[in-house]
């Protein structure tokens, strides 16, 4: 059985779960999310936890058993307390900047790169070297991150780019040069 899949997931004061066919639907104080679950599996809500079951030991139901529990307490725990990834730039002249909910960088080409947040998504700048993405939805967090990421990636040699706040960067050496 699923080590994470048998695990309920608890349900905290302020956060409403209303299921209704596939469809699960998650209310709290940060926000609202929706989503289709899996016909593989079994969910139960109940007022203070919910727990999700498979009916058979199919390779599906086993494989969607842990799956599904674990996207259901990321929606739980994301209209409740959020989400929140941080990124650091570094490069000489590399810069973030905030500017109403536009998040401007300057990472090294000839124009300024301006990201619009998508709706759920707030970014936060700390001096010019740190941008804290915040939001309910760990998906979208997750994916607007490594999109600001993937404008330029660490590089190994002097470690210049976006890396996330915990990310260890393997360093190279250079060129041996002349002697």
């Amino acid at each position: 059985m699923s080590r994470i899949g048998r695990m309920p997931v608890p349900v905290p004061d302020g956060v409403k779960c209303e299921l209704s066919g596939l469809r699960l639907k998650v209310e709290g104080p940060k926000g609202v999310l929706e989503r289709t679950l899996s016909d593989k599996v079994h969910v139960d809500v109940g007022e203070k936890e919910i727990v999700v079951t498979r009916p058979d030991e199919s390779r599906e139901s086993r494989s969607h058993h842990g799956l599904t529990r674990a996207l259901i307490n990321n929606m739980v725990v994301g209209v409740s307390q959020g989400f929140e990834l941080v990124l650091q730039i570094q490069g000489v002249g590399y810069r973030a900047s905030l500017q109403g909910k536009t998040l401007h960088l300057a990472v090294g080409y000839s124009h300024p790169v301006t990201i619009e947040p998508p709706e759920g998504v707030t970014f936060t700048v700390e001096g010019t070297q740190t941008v804290k993405i915040s939001g309910y939805d760990k998906e979208k967090v997750g994916q607007v991150t490594a999109d600001i990421r993937a404008l330029r990636k660490p590089e190994p040699y002097k470690a210049k780019g976006i890396r996330y706040d915990n990310e260890i960067i393997h360093r190279k050496v250079g060129k041996a040069g002349g002697k």
